[in-house]
């Protein structure tokens, strides 16, 4: 097998190995990394100094388990042999007597014109044409056995994701940064293509990922026949990105959505560092299927996949809340000073605001209620007529407080800002200010409030540390490949509520009997020896005519001393109505708990959780938001 760069020493790159020294395939004469050619050799030999592409920095979990990382790909590829100064002719029938043979040597369709053949003899030559990409394991034995002194194996980097589909729409993939170009070879030129980040941490750190180019020194001699070929200067691997997330939690949330859904997000994340430790979406893909080239087919099946497999649904989709909103609505009510613990309000079946009626899911009057009451109810007559009190101006400030309707800063592209609508927002899409009518829809987290998985589980770790917004993190650092840090993105304190102790003491009590009280909604999400404190929601988007279901969620664990703050949505599809927070969001935060806290639920214990219950019935389930009034539908002036 004749070689087209020194094999052992890229080799040794890519495993990682210093590989010192240098490599002449010429002579054994010592090397001068800086020779200086004299004016005859300048007359009667050329030396082109070519790139070699640097292997790309590993991406990380917080322990350091690799996400992405870089393995040894072989092209099967045709050198030409020098000197270059073959006719047309000659060149075609030479090309394809090889690909002829390369065809029934492999079994595979080789496709490449004539016209391609002859730009790359005229222009690009000395380097070998690209026949065959990425051999798979037993076509590279079929073709070790049979190579010709023109036939050559091109060794090149390839990513490789170890885990496959797990955590994919964060981590990305990498693509091919361009086509080796067709015009005359220059130096710098590189001798195979570079990787670039095309989605994800992968494109997001493709600068720090990438490294150095190496330098490969060919010469020719006066006839132009190849006289040597060595490395003269190493490429130096990318630097390493080390995620937040950790990646056995992230395989226990992919896990469980895998099991229980056809599509919906969870999101865990530390409430006292900001750092996120999962981010799961499902469905989701295999980005080694982009490697090194993306498949035509593959592509289009994910694209047109009804259940889009590519979307990030944790950052990049946003649902109306439903009930989970009720908590910061009473956030905003007690730091406000518009709502105190001990404030009552009836909880009527219905309520008229001006034109419209919304109804409370209970066929009989819940009576006088508190705001645990009210909460662990989920009473909506309650939160409408605390939400009118409390007003429009003060819901969204303590709204966008806990980061809701604004993005994140997670550094992947393409994250959403989700939605709290104000008077600028209304004036601009309903042509009018917000009304009472609005007011009464965003108290039970309706209208065009839409939240991503990721703003709601940030908004309740606010909750969970009694107001402190710490910035919310999906990376740690970067570290060179000596382990040095030479970057870090420190935990940072970007606001503080400053909820007051006794209001906080309330909203603990109310979000653990939603789980734990016999009238709350969430009794999927109890959790055998810790107290899981949380809040459900059921909420419509879309069209009418393709209406589908958000159930949500989320909240902290646990309660008394916070670990996790988290979100579960699970989508419903369209035209079901069966789908609600309680029933089936719930139980992907207690499965997945169960697992985090090694908790194996007797066979008895287990069928008690999931025995129905007048509170987890579809038909009278009290997380629904049901109103006379449709999601986003336009409400007129409701004002009296």
């Amino acid at each position: 097998m004749r070689a087209c760069f020194p094999h052992l020493a890229l080799f040794l790159l890519l495993a990682g190995i210093p590989c010192r020294g240098q490599m002449n395939t010429g002579t054994n004469a010592p090397l001068d990394e800086n020779p200086k050619p004299t004016w005859e050799t300048q007359k009667q030999a050329r030396t082109f100094q070519l790139g070699i592409p640097a292997p790309r920095g590993q991406i990380t979990d917080r322990n350091g388990y690799p996400f992405a990382q870089n393995r040894l790909s072989y092209n099967l590829a045709l050198q030409f042999p020098s000197p270059l100064n073959w006719s047309d002719s000659k060149v075609i029938s030479f090309a394809r007597q090889q690909i002829t043979f390369a065809r029934g040597l492999l079994e595979r369709r080789i496709s490449i014109s004539d016209r391609a053949i002859l730009n790359h003899y005229h222009n690009r030559g000395l380097l070998p044409l690209i026949l065959l990409e990425d051999l798979q394991p037993e076509e590279l034995a079929m073709a070790r056995r049979g190579l010709t002194s023109s036939l050559v194996l091109q060794q090149v980097y390839a990513r490789f994701y170890p885990n496959g589909e797990l955590a994919s729409h964060i981590i990305g993939y990498t693509g091919k940064e361009a086509p080796l170009s067709v015009r005359p070879i220059e130096n710098n030129d590189l001798i195979f293509s570079e990787s670039q980040g095309r989605e994800g941490i992968e494109q997001a750190f493709d600068y720090q990922l990438k490294g150095q180019p190496g330098s490969l020194h060919i010469t020719y001699d006066a006839d132009g026949k190849k006289t040597s070929e060595r490395i003269v200067q190493q490429p130096v691997p990318g630097d390493n990105v080390i995620t937040t997330l950790d990646q056995n939690l992230q395989r226990i949330c992919e896990k469980v959505l895998k099991e229980n859904c056809k599509r919906g997000a969870i999101v865990v994340i530390d409430p006292w560092t900001g750092e996120i430790h999962a981010m799961a979406s499902w469905p989701e893909y295999n980005p080694n299927h982009f490697v090194p080239i993306l498949n035509p087919e593959i592509y289009r099946a994910l694209s047109e996949d009804p259940s889009t497999p590519l979307l990030p649904r944790a950052f990049r989709s946003a649902y109306p809340p439903g009930s989970t909103f009720k908590t910061i609505v009473g956030l905003s009510g007690f730091q406000s000073g518009k709502l105190t613990a001990k404030d009552i309000y009836s909880g009527p079946t219905a309520i008229d605001i001006g034109n419209f009626t919304f109804h409370n899911w209970k066929k009989t009057d819940s009576g006088r209620l508190n705001f645990v009451e009210a909460l662990t109810q989920s009473c909506n007559t309650w939160f409408i007529q605390a939400g009118i009190k409390i007003g429009a101006p003060n819901i969204i400030l303590w709204a966008n407080r806990t980061g809701l309707g604004k993005k994140t800063g997670i550094p992947i592209k393409g994250e959403i800002q989700g939605n709290i609508p104000n008077d600028e927002y209304m004036l601009r899409v309903q042509k009018r200010k917000i009304l009472k009518g609005d007011v009464a829809n965003m108290s039970i987290g309706q209208g065009d409030i839409v939240i991503t998985p990721l703003q709601m589980a940030q908004a309740y770790g606010v909750i969970a540390t009694g107001g402190q917004f710490h910035q919310t993190r999906l990376v740690k650092q970067i570290q060179g490949l000596d382990n040095k840090v030479l970057s870090a993105y420190p935990d940072r304190l970007r606001d503080d509520l400053k909820i007051k102790p006794e209001d906080m003491e309330t909203l603990r009590k109310a979000l653990i009997a939603v789980t734990e009280d016999g009238q709350g909604t969430a009794h999927h999400a109890q959790v055998k020896g810790t107290t899981v404190a949380g809040k459900t929601g059921t909420a419509q988007w879309g069209p009418t005519s393709k209406q589908r279901t958000a159930a949500w969620f989320a909240g902290f664990v646990p309660a008394e001393h916070p670990q996790y703050a988290f979100a579960a949505v699970y989508e419903g599809e369209p035209g079901d109505n069966t789908i609600h927070g309680g029933s089936h969001a719930a139980p992907l935060i207690g499965k997945v708990l169960q697992e985090v806290y090694g908790i194996k639920d007797s066979k008895e214990e287990k069928e008690k959780t999931q025995a129905p219950n007048s509170n987890d019935n579809p038909t009278n389930s009290t997380d629904q938001t049901d109103s006379t009034m449709k999601p986003n539908q336009e409400p007129v002036d409701q004002s009296n």
